[in-house]
C-alpha cells in the first residue's frame, strides 16, 4: 500500500518502494507532460517536469553518485542508492512497547517486542487525578526502560555492523531513550526520518522494516510552494 501525507508548505510525500521507483517516475512523467530536468547533488534528487511539477528526494543513507543537472529523466544514481544492499537497525518505541531488531534488505533478521501497560490520561480532579498521573508516569518509565535495556542489549553490541539505523514510533518516547548514553552509538547513526508507526508488535517490526527501504519522494505541483533549494 503507497503512503501519503501531506507536507508544510504545499505538497505531499509519498513512499515508494525500490522496485516501484522507475515505473512511479514513468507515471510521474506522464501525467505532468513529461520532465524537463534532472538535478542530482550529494544529498538530493530533483526531478521537474514540462509543467513546473517537481518530485524531490532527500538520501536517508548515503550520498548520492554521479552528481549534475541533466536534460529529462536521470535517476540511474537513484536507483542505485535505493536498490543498495544495506543491514539497518530497526528501532520502534511508543509508552506502551516496543519492537526491535536488525533487518537486511527488508527482512528482519532479529528482533525483540515487549509491551507494558501505560493507563491513558485521566481528566478527573483533584487528589485521585493526580495520583493517577504520578501512577502513568511510572508506568511510562518502567516501559522506556525496558526498551532502553533490550536495544542496548540487541542493537548496540551489533552497531558496527549496521549501515543505518531508522527510528519509529513517538517522538516523546525517542527522545527519552536519546539521552540514555548506552545509546548513543544507535541514534548517532540514526535516519534523519522517523516512521509513524502504531503500537509496536512484531508485525509492525515487519512493515517498518520494509518500510525504512522505501524512497520518501515530495511532490509538489506547479501552485505550491517552491521545493527547498539543493
Amino acid at each position: 500500500m503507497t503512503r501519503i501525507r501531506p507536507v508544510s508548505g504545499g505538497g505531499r510525500a509519498v513512499e515508494v518502494t525500490p522496485e516501484r521507483l522507475a515505473g512511479w517516475f514513468a507515471r510521474f512523467a506522464d501525467r505532468h507532460h513529461g520532465v524537463a530536468t534532472t538535478r542530482t547533488t550529494a544529498t538530493h534528487v530533483l526531478v521537474t517536469a514540462a509543467d513546473g511539477a517537481t518530485a524531490e528526494i532527500a538520501a536517508a543513507f548515503d550520498e548520492f553518485a554521479d552528481v549534475g543537472e541533466s536534460e529529462g529523466l536521470a535517476i540511474a544514481p537513484l536507483l542505485a542508492n535505493a536498490t543498495a544492499s544495506r543491514r539497518l537497525g530497526l528501532l520502534l518505541v511508543r509508552l506502551g512497547g516496543h519492537s526491535l531488531g536488525i533487518a537486511l534488505d527488508g527482512e528482519v533478521v532479529t528482533s525483540t517486542t515487549d509491551s507494558r501497560q501505560v493507563h491513558g490520561r485521566n481528566k478527573a480532579g483533584g487528589w485521585s487525578q493526580q495520583r493517577f498521573a504520578r501512577r502513568r508516569e511510572g508506568q511510562a518509565r518502567v516501559a522506556l526502560q525496558a526498551a532502553a535495556a533490550d536495544a542496548a542489549r540487541v542493537l548496540v553490541p551489533r552497531v558496527d555492523e549496521l549501515d543505518a539505523v531508522v527510528l519509529g514510533g513517538d517522538k516523546q518516547a525517542l527522545d527519552a531513550l536519546r539521552s540514555d548514553r548506552r545509546l548513543a552509538p544507535l541514534f548517532a547513526k540514526a535516519s534523519r526520518r522517523i516512521l509513524d508507526v502504531p503500537e509496536p508488535r512484531r508485525a509492525v517490526l515487519d512493515e517498518a522494516a520494509q518500510r525504512a527501504r522505501s524512497v520518501e519522494i515530495i511532490v509538489r505541483d506547479r501552485h505550491t510552494s517552491s521545493p527547498e533549494s539543493l
